[in-house]
């Protein structure tokens, strides 16, 4: 008899690589159905604090309010590597001059966010969800607000659109740091799976090293499975998002990451962002 396991994850390109070769059988499951929803960031980590996925691809940042249900994977992870959001505006900017400004926001919950107060602790958020994806540039040309907030593939085509960065939060989080990579994104497994918690990471973790395996198919597969038609990445501006966040950090969460991720949550909690004692409790 099988179970149903329960998958969550945005509609990016990075989550759908990590997941797709276990979603189409390229990895085995025995003895689990999979049963997947593809929801943005933000609802994601709304999603997850109910606790009935499985498995939920979630924001750093979220991870210390579902701990008691949930335990980080040590693979899925986004990282960026001296690299990460965006804040952008209609013209040049400097970081200061956005001090109560009006700023679009995927969601108060995304590590994107956090770091954005930690690094400006003074603005207006106005939530503007991932999708539909040009949503955000549409509220940023409009004047709806000052500035945008932009995560996942936003990043890469804000220039396309008119508009100039101002920071790049994986950038200032370096150097606020010393040097640590930026913690974005990872993946959240239910700890009442219990025992089978780790052959259930096995398998994440083998679809990820299938998929980094078999980039170049993955690529074509990816942008033949693009359902969001206002995105249109060129395929090598999928190549250069993948490199990005797909990538050797996914199929292991590296130990500078980690102590990243507790920076994250030391420095959130030091600013009254995040509960004291903050911690990441890792699964095997």
């Amino acid at each position: 008899m099988t179970r149903t396991l329960r998958l969550a994850f945005s509609p990016d390109s990075d989550d759908l690589f990590m997941f797709w070769p276990l979603l189409t059988g390229r990895v085995a499951h025995p003895g689990f159905d999979l049963e997947h929803v593809r929801l943005d960031t933000e609802t994601l980590n709304h999603r997850a604090a109910d606790g009935d996925l499985d498995v939920a691809a979630i924001s750093i940042a979220r991870y210390p309010a579902i701990a008691r249900d949930y335990l980080l994977l040590p693979h899925g992870g986004s990282v960026g590597r001296g690299y990460g959001p965006v804040v952008v505006t209609r013209e040049p900017r400097a970081l200061d001059a956005l001090e109560g400004a009006r700023i679009a926001v995927p969601g108060p919950h995304t590590t994107a966010y956090l770091v954005l107060r930690l690094l400006l602790p003074r603005f207006e958020a106005v939530v503007v969800p991932i999708t539909p994806y040009a949503r955000v540039f549409d509220a940023l040309r409009g004047g709806e607000v000052d500035a945008a907030l932009l995560i996942h593939e936003g990043r890469l085509t804000y220039e396309r659109e008119g508009f100039a960065r101002v920071v790049d939060l994986g950038e200032a989080w370096a150097a606020r740091t010393g040097g640590l990579p930026l913690p974005l994104g990872g993946n959240a497994i239910r700890r009442g799976l219990g025992a089978d918690v780790p052959r259930i990471s096995a398998w994440l973790r083998e679809s990820i090293a299938w998929a980094l395996e078999h980039r170049e198919e993955m690529i074509d597969a990816l942008a033949a499975a693009e359902s969001r038609p206002d995105v249109a990445l060129t395929r090598a501006q999928l190549d250069r998002y993948l490199a990005m966040y797909a990538n050797d950090d996914t199929c292991w969460y590296p130990d500078d990451a980690r102590r990243a991720v507790d920076e994250l949550y030391l420095q959130g909690a030091a600013a009254g962002l995040l509960p004291e004692g903050a911690r990441a409790s890792w699964a095997a």
